[in-house]
């Protein structure tokens, strides 16, 4: 990890530390809002949604919620839940690490925006199965993830942490692997703050 300022292994305390601040930053203008609509056009109506990685919630978590979704969030920064508890206290929120997941049910979506890529490039391949078998069949999945392969520090509220991403060719190759077939990229989207998006379905019968 040479030229890194931070570590994964630190991500966990960088949001605990940082939940309010994070919180209070984080954009609410939706620029996520394009990529929600395709996401969601392929979910039954107040069908399942995991949100891996939820933070407190806003904007990703609400605006779910508000289309009428069925949303679990899951976060491994107790003060994140703190605050999405605080804020919806009958929601289904969850203390769980993705790189680990094993909540033994199954969904019909998974989003994970600006989450996923703070796992390792080996945690991420790992990974990828584990998101597939939490998956309804024709389930949807969607993941920020970088534009290339390799490792970056990113900042949260002022604090250094880990990002890291495949190569979109790695990408593709892992969700086929997994049963997943890869249904939309686009790296650097100006529309979205050039976060890089990829949006894959999981389909378990017979290749179209």
């Amino acid at each position: 990890m040479a030229g890194l300022d931070a570590s994964p292994e630190d991500t966990r305390a960088v949001y605990d530390r940082n939940a309010l601040a994070f919180d209070k930053s984080r954009s609410r203008t939706l620029f996520e809002a394009r990529w929600l609509a395709r996401f969601t056009a392929r979910i039954p109506p107040q069908g399942r949604v995991l949100d891996l990685g939820c933070g407190g919630g806003e904007p990703i978590a609400r605006w779910l919620m508000a289309e009428g979704f069925d949303v679990t969030g899951v976060d491994f920064a107790p003060a994140m839940l703190d605050i999405c508890r605080t804020r919806w206290p009958d929601g289904d929120w969850r203390l769980a690490d993705m790189a680990a997941l094993d909540l033994g049910e199954s969904f019909d979506a998974i989003i994970s925006w600006n989450g996923f890529f703070h796992l390792t490039a080996a945690q991420q391949k790992a990974c990828i199965p584990r998101l597939a078998a939490h998956l309804n069949d024709g389930g949807m999945l969607m993941l920020t993830v970088g534009h290339s392969h390799g490792e970056v520090t990113g900042t949260v509220a002022g604090e250094a942490v880990y990002h890291a991403s495949l190569s979109p060719a790695e990408y593709a190759t892992a969700f086929e692997d997994a049963g997943l077939i890869l249904t939309g990229f686009m790296a650097e989207d100006p529309e979205t703050n050039d976060h890089s998006v990829v949006m894959a379905r999981k389909h378990t019968g017979p290749r179209p």
